[in-house]
């Protein structure tokens, strides 16, 4: 069912109007802080801002593309900002990949300048093949005209001033270029998702009207920016609606973001399951006493999970949807009353689906093969409209038509929304194999193996490899079955399950860790090279 969404505000003409008008308006409120204790008002933000944007605009030049390799910390945040004061086009890049990833972005972006550290490049052992800008340097090239410039732009410049002395505002509009994210690769090479100012501020507002953000959230920023939902949420939507944010810049840092939440008293909280399970193990829950908010995604939120965190915590976990290509976010649940379009008050938070779509979304779905619309209730490719929808792939006018038509995102996810609105994602069309004329979920058949196995997520991975007589077959990837290979196939024959969901056993193969993304996600890429390289019993 479609809700429609309010319009803009009309002092949203960009990204960086949004942010300077919080700027003025709230100057002595934190506006990001980090676990190394930096802590900036959104007055020294600004101002910090337009310092570094002098020196970036003496080092890098003409560049409209250009590069960061940093971690969610505050210099990372106001190197975004600098940037887009500047009014170029700032592309955070994937350093928990590899060499060949982040040379394609660089590569398909003609980015010839990166932003990075010292540190960043010891730990990833990734280095761009281009010209690099050091934080480290920076602060010895702030001269003293370049201070003077941000205490009068951070504190006196009206805005119309600022916007002649700022390209960045002065400039951009609101369907210009913001920056350029680039897939995870993870079932192929990289794409470059473009996003507009008005796809990430509509996703802002979107999200702002489904949850009803208080005016004192204090948001947990623990995604990396190269991450849609840490660039949108964990950057943009704390400095756009003038919330705080603290940032971490390692997830899997359970320890330090606990205390993070406790001592900064965190009320928003956003990751994905596995992260959050984490959490409760090395936490305690005093720790997120503050916390109101916890947006879940990238996974699917297991039963047990959902009752885990409701009992430990006491709040009700929100599992929400959305993709890169969508700015990101799609649908979320919200435990509170909503009001649909045909006058009907519902509570807004359905365990097992992920939410109602935020307001204008709409969502289809489509039948796989002829692209027919079907009914509520039917399963089929979710198709998503809206004005978080991206405007394409960068230089890749084939990939863009194929996935858009027509205003419509196909999202290449399987799932149905409901009579009442709620969306379903039961799989990724990626991960079928078509065997035998039928179509094999690959998720389908690690839920029975985990339940036949008595083990939980990420302990079992299914791909598909290479079969002369058949096309491909099913392999199973596991860190643990609790039982060989031969006991769980019987397991399975007992349990009913579909013999064409059955692998072989010769197809079960025992890895060390299943392979992840940087963002939590299962490399699908990744998994089926393993799958492909490894001899099977």
């Amino acid at each position: 069912m479609f809700r429609p969404l309010s319009p803009l505000p009309t002092a949203w003409r960009s990204l960086l109007h949004a942010f300077v008008i919080q700027a003025r308006r709230i100057p002595g409120r934190i506006a990001m802080r980090d676990s190394t204790g930096a802590k900036l008002t959104y007055s020294e933000t600004l101002m910090r801002a337009a310092a570094l944007s002098r020196v970036f605009a003496r080092e890098l030049g003409e560049e409209e593309y250009v590069g960061l390799m940093l971690p969610p910390m505050v210099p990372s945040a106001v190197a975004n900002l600098a940037l887009g004061l500047l009014g170029k086009v700032a592309v955070n890049l994937n350093y928990t990949t590899n060499q060949a990833m982040v040379d394609s972005a660089v590569e398909q972006c003609g980015i010839r300048k990166v932003i990075t550290s010292a540190r960043v490049l010891e730990k990833c052992h990734i280095r761009p093949k281009v010209d690099l800008v050091m934080l480290e340097d920076v602060p010895a090239k702030v001269r003293t005209t370049d201070k003077m410039f941000a205490a009068f732009t951070g504190k006196l410049a009206p805005m119309a001033l600022l916007e002649r002395l700022m390209p960045g505002l002065g400039t951009r509009k609101l369907d210009d270029l913001a920056t350029v994210i680039f897939t995870s690769g993870s079932t192929g090479d990289p794409k470059g998702v473009m996003l507009t100012h008005r796809n990430i501020l509509s996703n802002v507002h979107q999200v702002e009207e489904q949850i009803h953000l208080d005016d004192q959230e204090v948001i947990l920023g623990i995604l990396p920016f190269f991450h849609s939902f840490g660039y949108t949420i964990g950057l943009w939507t704390g400095l756009v609606l003038g919330k705080t944010v603290v940032y971490h810049f390692n997830p899997l840092d359970a320890r330090t973001i606990g205390k993070l939440c406790d001592e900064h008293d965190v009320t928003l909280v956003a990751g994905t399951p596995s992260f959050t399970r984490m959490y409760l193990k090395s936490c305690s829950p005093q720790q997120f006493h503050a916390l109101k908010h916890l947006l879940l995604g990238a996974e699917k939120l297991k039963d047990e999970t959902y009752r885990e965190i409701k009992e430990i915590l006491k709040i009700e976990p929100m599992q929400g949807y959305g993709t890169t290509e969508l700015s990101p976010v799609v649908a979320v649940n919200v435990p509170a009353p909503a009001k649909l379009p045909d006058g009907r008050t519902i509570y807004a938070n359905r365990p097992g689906t992920v939410g109602l779509p935020v307001p204008g979304t709409a969502v289809k779905t489509v039948d796989p093969e002829s692209g027919a619309d079907l009914p509520p209730g039917a399963t089929g490719l979710i198709c998503v409209k809206g004005p978080q929808v991206m405007p394409g792939y960068l230089n890749k006018p084939e990939a863009t038509a194929k996935v858009l038509i027509d205003g419509w995102y196909s999202t290449g996810d399987l799932g149905f929304v409901d009579q009442d609105g709620f969306l379903t994602i039961t799989d990724r069309i990626s991960r079928f194999s078509k065997i035998a004329g039928e179509m094999v979920p690959h998720v389908g058949v690690e839920t029975a193996i985990m339940a036949a196995a008595g083990v939980d997520e990420h302990a079992v991975a299914v791909t598909a490899i290479p079969d002369p007589k058949h096309g491909e077959r099913l392999c199973v990837l596991y860190t643990n079955l609790n039982a060989t290979p031969d006991e769980i196939h019987r397991r399975l024959v007992a349990a009913g399950v579909p013999r064409l969901w059955i692998p072989s056993v010769r197809d079960f193969v025992s890895i060390e860790e299943v392979p992840i993304t940087g963002t939590g996600k299962i490399d699908l890429r990744a998994l089926r090279e393993l799958a492909v390289r490894q001899p099977v019993a």
